[in-house]
């Protein structure tokens, strides 16, 4: 009697991924299955295909088919990562933009989260990863301070539901700890915290993921660069020559051939000062010119050059970024600043 598909699946039930604490096949990981005469082949889908399990499971897998059916039985296995097949937790994202400074105090969290909500003002789904783990500061930007992101059960695996606000999906780890809690954790407690961020939440579909990064050259970036598909980096500095000089450093670590992330352009902030009696005046207070030079060093553009301006400092602290004031002209800098990283992507 010849072996059908269905004969097969049910056996295929009883091969279990620990892992995951279940079978395969409620696990959606057997793909392509064919079955002609004595001849069983597939592709088996793993989260990695340099993990251990993959020879164990594959294993597993004949021996139970040549159990039921017989020892004559030829079974073909074809591992399969979940990102070569689209699957994967970031699989419905389409651009992981890393916004990243050399330095502290350059106003990085506040270009992130002005970013994200003039992308989703411009109509794209969009997502903010507040990554700055030892000082998270996007539950404050975004006025989210104090809620908790929701919990889906999916596959006997649980996930983290980012929350929602003014159309940018949002999670930091500043949800999980309280205020005056100092976080003092080693680098392989950072790294497990952010991958946690990143793998363990359902961010679903999204145009953009905007990651909002710590600063310097440490840990974090080393793996987000070597374990995510990054489409780009927004490098954020102020005037200054010293933020200049660390803000380098930071874009020649992307360019390394362990990383090789794409240097999208140069967002100055603080670039210069507008009196608000004299919206027409500029005040280079930081000096003119560092950013425009590291721009030519590194041959990419200056994306932004956004001003000193009170408000943005308000409407930060407010928790509503200046980017939702359409009469402002900061929020036509951030939605100029889309439009070139628009052009960026592009190329």
């Amino acid at each position: 009697m010849a072996i059908t598909k269905q004969q097969v699946i049910n056996v295929l039930k009883q091969v279990i991924f620990f892992a995951k604490q279940n079978n395969i096949v409620d696990l959606n990981m057997v793909d392509d299955l064919v079955v002609k005469e004595d001849e069983i082949s597939m592709a088996v889908i793993f989260p990695k295909l340099a993990d251990n399990s993959v020879p164990i499971v594959s294993n597993s897998i004949s021996k139970t088919l040549k159990a039921e059916f017989g020892n004559h039985i030829l079974v073909d296995i074809t591992p399969v990562a979940e990102k070569d097949r689209g699957l994967g937790p970031l699989s419905g994202v389409k651009n992981i933009i890393a916004v990243i400074a050399g330095k502290g105090g350059v106003g990085k969290s506040t270009v992130a989260a002005n970013l994200a909500v003039a992308l989703a003002k411009a109509g794209h789904s969009v997502g903010i990863l507040d990554a700055d783990i030892m000082g998270p500061s996007v539950p404050i930007l975004f006025g989210v301070e104090g809620e908790q992101p929701g919990i889906i059960e999916r596959q006997g695996k649980q996930y983290m539901v980012p929350l929602e606000k003014y159309g940018v999906h949002i999670l930091s780890l500043g949800f999980f700890v309280k205020p005056d809690q100092a976080l003092m954790w080693r680098g392989s407690m950072i790294n497990n915290a952010f991958n946690q961020l990143m793998k363990d939440a359902e961010w679903g579909n999204l145009d953009f993921l905007v990651i909002d990064m710590p600063p310097g050259t440490g840990d974090i970036q080393l793996t987000l660069g070597q374990s995510y598909k990054v489409r780009g980096t927004v490098l954020v500095t102020t005037p200054q020559r010293v933020a200049t000089a660390d803000v380098r450093r930071a874009a020649l670590m992307c360019r390394q051939d362990k990383l090789t992330i794409p240097l999208l352009g140069i967002v100055e902030n603080m670039a210069y000062f507008v009196p608000l009696d004299a919206p027409d005046k500029k005040y280079y207070i930081f000096g003119k010119g560092q950013a425009m030079l590291l721009a030519e060093e590194l041959n990419i553009p200056i994306l932004a050059e956004i001003p000193i301006v009170e408000a943005i400092s308000e409407s930060g602290d407010s928790g509503n970024p200046i980017a939702l004031d359409d009469s402002s002209i900061i929020a036509q800098t951030f939605a100029q600043l889309v439009t070139n990283l628009q052009t960026e992507l592009n190329k």
